[in-house]
Formats: structure tokens, C-alpha cells, sequence
């Protein structure tokens, strides 16, 4: 691991916790002491105890991707094949949150995250939805505020994919993250894919998002992609 690491954790040496699975995603950490996290190839959602077996938690969870807690710590998932946002009640029901922007249906949500305010922040990518199925001419980050209301704050990424707030939440950084198409041919031939970047956003008191900027350039030609950034 990167010795950069060490400015951020205690030690940059990864440790296996449990394998056997097809593609985990989504890791999100509950203050009780154990993680959450995805097999999104066979939509689940499990449960890690340090020390202990991975816990079925959910299963048909419609491909659920990023995960997140609200501010009444109640469960929000990306729910990519269904195409929705939805939060997981104390009673065990699911509850749609956001399947919709302007009556029309949202990408494959992707990644998630809570505001102080009580908003929601997800990430909608297209490029894996057939073309005929695509409602938004945009890949975009959209905005759930307190009482509902689904908004589109970003709207000039290619990939939209992982999103993480400054901790004022004055800044929203996002990624974005283009794994086939174009990436993948110019890795194939040993150029540097140009569709690998962070960038950063202002975030006004009202959750509205300005001032597009780029964060970070992550070009490369070398495997590997930037993904979930929390």
C-alpha cells in the first residue's frame, strides 16, 4: 500500500477479513462495531463483526451498491438494477426514497451520502444502461432534500461515481470513473486514460452545488480506476 497511507491511518497494511465473495462494494462502517458491505453480483448485503462470519443481512437488494446512514441512522442504499434510492426501516421495510428527477427515471444509482442538514447526495451513472433505456440525457449527482425533493446539482461528469463531503460540507468532491469504452481500449493499447478525475464542488447553506473545478487528475494507463472515495 501506498506509504501516503500512513498520514491517514495508523498502519498502511491491508489485512484480509473474509473472502469467498464475487464483488463486494459499499463498506460502511456502524458505530456498534461492524461493516457493512455489498456482493452486488448476487444482491446481498452482509454484516462483518471483527473476528467473526459474514452476516446475510438483506438479500434481493436489487444490486445495491453505496451505502449510508441517515441522521436517524437508518440504512440508505443505491439500489443499481431497480434504479432507486431506498432506506431500510427499524421495522425491516424498504421505503423508496428517489426513483425519479423530473419524472423521469433515474441511471443506476451508485454511490451515496448524508448531509447535517438531513439531504442526500447520490451519484446516477448511465454508461451501463442500454442507450433505449436512458430517461436523462446526463450522467449526474442528484440532491434528495429533507422533505423529498429530488434535484440534479451535477450534471458535467462523464461517470459519475464515488462523492464525499469536506468535513464543513462546503466542498463535495466527486469522482469520476470510466471503466470500459474508451478507458478500457486506450489501457489496452498502453495509453493513459483521460476519463479518470476528481473534482471539487462548492456546497451553499441551501445544498446547492457551484463552482466546478478539478480536484485531481488521475490519469494512467496503468489498471485500476478511482472508485468510492469515503
Amino acid at each position: 500500500m501506498p506509504d501516503s497511507l500512513d498520514q491517514i491511518v495508523e498502519s498502511s497494511e491491508a489485512e484480509r477479513l473474509a473472502t469467498g465473495f464475487e464483488f463486494t462494494e459499499g463498506p460502511l462502517w456502524h458505530p456498534d462495531g461492524y461493516l457493512l458491505f455489498v456482493n452486488n453480483r448476487i444482491n446481498v448485503i452482509y454484516r462483518l463483526t471483527p473476528g467473526g462470519e459474514p452476516e446475510v443481512i438483506r438479500e434481493n437488494s436489487g444490486a445495491a451498491n453505496g451505502l449510508t446512514f441517515d441522521l436517524q441512522g437508518r440504512l440508505i442504499m443505491c439500489e443499481g438494477d431497480n434504479r432507486q434510492i431506498t432506506r431500510w426501516e427499524p421495522d425491516g421495510s424498504i421505503t423508496v426514497i428517489a426513483d425519479r428527477w423530473e419524472g423521469k427515471r433515474l441511471h443506476r444509482p451508485n454511490d451515496v451520502v448524508c448531509r447535517s442538514d438531513g439531504s442526500i447526495y447520490f451519484t446516477s451513472p448511465g454508461l451501463r444502461l442500454p442507450p433505449e433505456e436512458r430517461e436523462i440525457d446526463f450522467h449526474g449527482i442528484h440532491r434528495i432534500a429533507p422533505d423529498g425533493t429530488v434535484t440534479a446539482v451535477i450534471t458535467d461528469l462523464e461517470s459519475p461515481n464515488g462523492l464525499a463531503f469536506s468535513p464543513d460540507e462546503t466542498i463535495l468532491y466527486a469522482d469520476n470513473t470510466r471503466r470500459g469504452d474508451e478507458c478500457a481500449a486506450e489501457k489496452e493499447r498502453g495509453e493513459v486514460c483521460t476519463h479518470q478525475y476528481i473534482r471539487a464542488y462548492d456546497v451553499a447553506p441551501d445544498g446547492s452545488v457551484s463552482n466546478s473545478r478539478l480536484f485531481a487528475n488521475m490519469h494512467s494507463a496503468e489498471d485500476g480506476v478511482p472508485d468510492g472515495i469515503r
